[in-house]
């Protein structure tokens, strides 16, 4: 049996890290209702956690505390290293927003509020082995 998949959650919101924990643990699709999930609160906590931390997955906010979610996609993208695929998840739902969460590195985006399934469907879709 293989290791559980392991996602990382950057999200400053405590009520959305709870929501999403409520999320996964009652998915449908095993892979994601097993996943192990991590969170960061800040973008500090997530270089923290990728630095001694191998992850299949990043749930990314834009806005947090400490800057733009988009400078660590950035950061990553950069490092021209294999990396997690990284989903922006945000409130900002406009299409130039979306256009530059994808120009800066990230896989998908996911504007909130959310459907649970959608949630799990994009997560889903990252985590499905090749």
């Amino acid at each position: 049996m293989s290791e559980p998949h392991r996602i990382l959650l950057v999200e400053d919101e405590e009520l959305n890290r709870m929501l999403v924990k409520a999320v996964l643990a009652r998915a449908a699709v095993a892979a994601v209702r097993d996943a192990e999930l991590v969170d960061a609160a800040t973008l500090a906590a997530a270089r923290e956690r990728l630095a001694d931390t191998d992850f299949d997955l990043i749930l990314l906010d834009i806005n947090l505390p400490d800057g733009n979610g988009l400078n660590l996609a950035r950061e990553l993208a950069a490092t021209g290293e294999p990396r997690p695929p990284v989903v922006a998840v945000t409130a900002s739902v406009l299409p130039q927003d979306q256009k530059a969460a994808l120009e800066a590195g990230c896989d998908d985006f996911l504007d909130k509020p959310y459907a649970a399934a959608d949630l799990v469907a994009t997560i889903a879709r990252h985590l499905s082995d090749p």
